[in-house]
C-alpha cells in the first residue's frame, strides 16, 4: 500500500515539491520546569522553524519501575540509569500539555507530540494535535500506531532499528488505520549518532520504496548530516533542540542551541532551493556575464597581409571576438587589414 508523496499538516504541505519541513525537538530538555518549557517554545520559535514536538508519556506508561539488568542501561550517555528513572526525568507532565499547546499557538508555531500509549493519544486528540509522531522505538508496536492513526491525522513514524518489512508494515498500520498520510523519517537511534551511522543516502532509497515523503530524524553533532539529507531528497528534518548544552538535560550533548536551530532551517531551505531544476540553458542572471566569455582578439599589432598566428591572436576575456573554437580556422590566413592590438577579432579582419 502506498500513498500520495505529499501529506499536509496543519495547512503546511510536505513533499519533495516544498520547501523542507523543520521540526524542533523539545524532548526533555525542559529539565523538570515548565517555565523553561515555555521558553524553549518561544526560542523555538524564533528559529523559524515549522514546527515544534514535544513527547506525551509517564515514566509508568513507557516503562516499568523494575529492578532487573534489562531494565537498566548499559554504555552511552545514559550508562547505569534505569529506565524508569531516565524517563520519570524526562518527562513532559501531562498537566503542562495544554499551557505548551496554548504558547505555541499564540506563537504561530505547529505543535505535536509523540504518543507513547493509548492514553497520550487521547490527551493529544483533546488538545486537537495536527498530527502524530511515532518514535522509532515504538515503530513496532503496531496497536499503538493503529490507535493513534484512528484520529484521522497524518503520522509521523521515525524508523530507526527498522528493516525494510517493519517499515512496511508500520505504513500500512497507519494507513489502514485512518492516518490522513504518513511522513518516514530515517533515523540511527543512537545517541548521539556519527557522521558514517547517518547514511542519508538511505533517504532516496526509501522515497523509491514507500511511495511516501521521507525526511531524516537527525542525531548527529551540528547540520551537515541535515543539509545533506535534504540534498538527497529529505522532506522533512527534525533535531533537538536545547537552550544550551551546557544547561544540561538528558538530550543535551545532540542538541542544537538557538542560534545553531535558526542555522540549521536557514541552511535546509537554502540546500532545497538551491537544488532547483535540471537546467543547461542560460539563466536570465547570467545574462550579464556572457559578454566576458573567452573570444579572439588581436594581441599585436598586426600589418595588412601579415600572417595570423598564435603570437599575435589569442583567446581571452571578454567575448566580443570569434569563439575559441574558431582560433584554428584563423591561424595561418592572413590580415585584410591593419590589426590593432585589443581589437576583437571577426572573419572580416581575416583573408
Amino acid at each position: 500500500m502506498t500513498t500520495a508523496p505529499e501529506i499536509t499538516i496543519a495547512g503546511r504541505r510536505i513533499g519533495p515539491d516544498h520547501p523542507p519541513y523543520v521540526i524542533c525537538e523539545l524532548s526533555g530538555n525542559h529539565n523538570g520546569s515548565l517555565d523553561r518549557a515555555l521558553t524553549m517554545i518561544d526560542a523555538a520559535a524564533d528559529t523559524g522553524c515549522d514546527a515544534i514536538k514535544i513527547q506525551t508519556y509517564t515514566a509508568d506508561t513507557i516503562t516499568l519501575d523494575v529492578d532487573r539488568p534489562e531494565f537498566r542501561i548499559h554504555g552511552g550517555l545514559w550508562d547505569g540509569r534505569s529506565l524508569h528513572e531516565l524517563y520519570r526525568e524526562a518527562q513532559t507532565p501531562y498537566d503542562w500539555h495544554g499551557a505548551l499547546f496554548e504558547r505555541a499557538a499564540k506563537r504561530g508555531v505547529t505543535l505535536f507530540s509523540s504518543p507513547f500509549d493509548e492514553t497520550a493519544v487521547d490527551l493529544l486528540a483533546g488538545l486537537d494535535a495536527p498530527a502524530y509522531k511515532i518514535a522509532s522505538f515504538e515503530a513496532v508496536d503496531l496497536p499503538l500506531i493503529r490507535y493513534a492513526a484512528a484520529k484521522g491525522r497524518p503520522l509521523i513514524i521515525s524508523t530507526g532499528m527498522a528493516n525494510l518489512a517493519e517499515i512496511a508494515a508500520a505504513r500500512d498500520a497507519a494507513l489502514a488505520g485512518g492516518a490522513a498520510g504518513v511522513l518516514l523519517l530515517h533515523c540511527t537511534s543512537s545517541y548521539p549518532a556519527t557522521f558514517e551511522d547517518a547514511n542519508v543516502r538511505t533517504v532516496a532509497d526509501m522515497a523509491g520504496r514507500f511511495g511516501c515523503p521521507i525526511g531524516l530524524s537527525d542525531h548527529t553533532p551540528g547540520t551537515a548530516a541535515s543539509v545533506a539529507a535534504v540534498a538527497m531528497g529529505a522532506c522533512a528534518i527534525e533535531k533537538h533542540f536545547t537552550l544550551a548544552r551546557s544547561d544540561g538535560g538528558p538530550d543535551a550533548d545532540f542538541s542544537l542551541e538557538p542560534a545553531e536551530f535558526a542555522a540549521l532551517v536557514r541552511d535546509c531551505k537554502d540546500a532545497w532551493a538551491s537544488l532547483g531544476k535540471v537546467n543547461y540553458d542560460l539563466l536570465g542572471s547570467e545574462r550579464g556575464n556572457v559578454q566576458f566569455r573567452r573570444s579572439l582578439y588581436v594581441v599585436a599589432d598586426v600589418k595588412a597581409g601579415e600572417v595570423l598566428t598564435r603570437a599575435n591572436v589569442r583567446s581571452v576575456r571578454p567575448g566580443n571576438g570569434l569563439p575559441p573554437a574558431d582560433l584554428d580556422k584563423v591561424l595561418g590566413r592572413v590580415a585584410t587589414r591593419d590589426l590593432a592590438f585589443g581589437e576583437p577579432l571577426d572573419w572580416g579582419m581575416v583573408g
